[in-house]
């Protein structure tokens, strides 16, 4: 309850008390100006590096091989983009921090943390789904398999 509460209720107090005190050091359209700017520059940049991490996740599944960092660089991008759109100073600094990949490793290694310790307590569970067909029903791989056919009920000599 109390982490809502300050995600809810406190961060936007203080990312509104900081607007106004910028707003009254730089000016009201400046400030509209900065925060404009920096919501598109970082939907730009959070466009670009997410398509490169999409290319990357592309890459390591037809290798074979579980893009799991790859996932997880795109769930801190997508949270980078999301901040950076939301009109806010600390949000902003947050969402570039992510944006910028020497403090995304940071970032990374503690969500890693965080998850690890979470499963290890009993507080938290990770859930891994595969899906081979498209959910329409119709199937995704090239050749469809050769339907079934009734077992040979034929004597051999």
């Amino acid at each position: 309850m109390a982490r809502l509460f300050v995600l809810f209720i406190l961060l936007p107090a203080v990312e509104l008390v900081l607007l106004i005190e910028i707003g009254k050091r730089i000016g009201t359209p400046e400030t509209l100006a900065l925060v404009l700017g920096t919501g598109m520059l970082g939907a730009a940049l959070a466009r670009r590096q997410g398509l490169g991490v999409l290319r990357t996740v592309r890459a390591e599944a037809a290798a074979g091989r579980l893009p799991a960092a790859a996932l997880v660089d795109g769930v801190i991008i997508l949270l980078a983009g999301a901040v950076l759109i939301t009109p806010g100073v600390l949000t902003d600094l947050f969402g570039f921090l992510c944006l910028i990949p020497i403090s995304r490793r940071w970032i990374k290694a503690l969500a890693w943390r965080w998850l690890k310790r979470a499963v290890q307590q009993g507080r938290g569970r990770v859930r891994v789904s595969v899906s081979m067909g498209a959910r329409d029903g119709r199937p995704t791989h090239p050749h469809p398999p050769e339907p079934l056919r009734p077992p040979d009920r034929r004597l051999k000599p």
